[in-house]
């Protein structure tokens, strides 16, 4: 069995941009995980409503380009791949020591569900693939790198189960080869024009609707609107129903990926890398303009569930905790993560008992959400305007 003993790397907190990054940091290979997610498309909005049947309706916030980002890395920066995958459980862990035995920790895709510490349902109709770290594997457990600070292990078995729960990634394991350097500031502006083409173009694929600033424009209407069978009102009435939406902003907003205003102070950051790498001193700015917007995202947050309503506010530090938690103890304070967990459950409970609100306060907050969603979006659009003036974008393909 093989661990790599030097390995120590557990900055990364998205688990692409934050997954190359952890890898590169053990190669000493200085790419920040602010400038992979602006090499890698940047920033977006968009914005979706869903409902199943048996599940609570379900609010998405997109905060990035999740088209391809990872291939775009790789393409924009020449990076080589050895790919291996198998639909044989034994062959399939012996690429993966295999990996470990040539020193190089092994980018492998999981089911996020299927990953103890990441205490979700086991629910045969809900998955999700995204590739984490593996720098070990001994004494039946796998060594992991994934969005905490802290190493974290899966009993071999289970870590089998999360690798071939999806066909088309089952087993799959990837080692890769260094990026090259040279090719960093073309990768960086190719990276900063797809991110303008997301918010002022039509999107590659779904609806012009859901992305963008056309989707800030849907996602105020639909706050006030009373007529839509999507407006607010109706798709989320005070109640369960409207607590799942607000429990899913704050995780989108202030605790998916890089975190910071729905990651808009993760761009700021790269914005000023970006400014050194080109030579363009004005990227700067526009960086303080995404700053501004990071901190109206993050009133924003605050406003989805409120100081004045105890069990909102509870809510809100709970969830916070817990992302806390887990970001710097990994799965170390399991007991502590699984107690909140049982809170939050029991405040679930009693707000469909009886919601904290009004129809006139739930009137009023949905009004005080679509302020804060207009500025955000005005400050964005000066941003984007900027940032096209700074590059010279005349709207040609990234």
């Amino acid at each position: 069995m093989t661990v790599l003993n030097n390995y120590h790397h557990f900055a990364g907190r998205h688990y692409e941009t934050g997954s190359l990054h952890n890898i590169y940091s053990y190669h000493d290979i200085p790419l920040s995980e602010a400038l992979l997610l602006g090499i890698s498309g940047g920033i977006t909005f968009g914005y979706f409503l869903f409902d199943y049947e048996g599940y609570d309706p379900y609010f998405n916030i997109l905060t990035r380009n999740t088209f391809d980002p990872l291939d775009t890395i790789f393409d924009r920066l020449s990076i080589a791949r050895n790919v291996f995958q198998t639909t044989d459980e034994t062959r399939a862990r012996q690429n993966l020591l295999d990996a470990l035995d040539q020193g190089d920790p092994a980018l492998v895709w999981v089911d996020f569900y299927s990953m103890p510490y990441n205490r979700l349902p086991n629910d045969e109709n809900m998955w999700m693939i995204a590739p984490v770290v593996i720098f070990g594997l001994e004494d039946g457990k796998v060594c992991v790198a994934d969005r905490s600070s802290q190493p974290l292990t899966v009993d071999v078995q289970t870590f089998m189960q999360a690798r071939g729960r999806v066909k088309k990634d089952k087993y799959r394991v990837m080692s890769l080869e260094m990026p090259d350097m040279d090719k960093l500031p073309t990768a960086i502006q190719k990276g900063i024009w797809q991110c303008i083409n997301l918010f002022t173009e039509a999107p590659p694929k779904g609806s012009r609707k859901n992305f963008g600033f056309e989707a800030y424009d849907q996602w105020s209407n639909m706050l006030t609107n009373t007529r839509n069978k999507q407006s607010w009102e109706r798709f989320f009435p005070a109640g369960s129903r409207l607590y799942a939406a607000q429990k899913n902003a704050i995780s989108w907003i202030q605790q998916w990926g890089m975190a910071d205003g729905a990651e808009r102070g993760a761009y700021a950051d790269f914005m000023d890398e970006a400014a050194t790498i080109l030579n363009k001193p004005a990227l700067s700015e526009v960086g303080e303009t995404f700053r501004r917007a990071a901190d109206e995202w993050n009133g924003l947050a605050k406003a989805f569930l409120p100081e004045d309503v105890p069990l909102l506010r509870e809510t809100r530090e709970l969830l916070t905790q817990q992302h806390t938690l887990f970001t710097d103890y990994g799965d170390q304070k399991m007991d502590k993560l699984r107690s909140i967990d049982q809170r939050l459950e029991e405040i679930k409970s009693a707000v469909i008992s009886g919601y904290p609100m009004s129809d006139s306060e739930v009137a009023a907050y949905r009004e005080r959400l679509q302020s804060h969603v207009e500025t955000i979006a005005s400050l964005e659009r000066d941003a984007i305007q900027h940032l096209q003036d700074v590059m010279a974008w005349t709207g040609m393909d990234a």
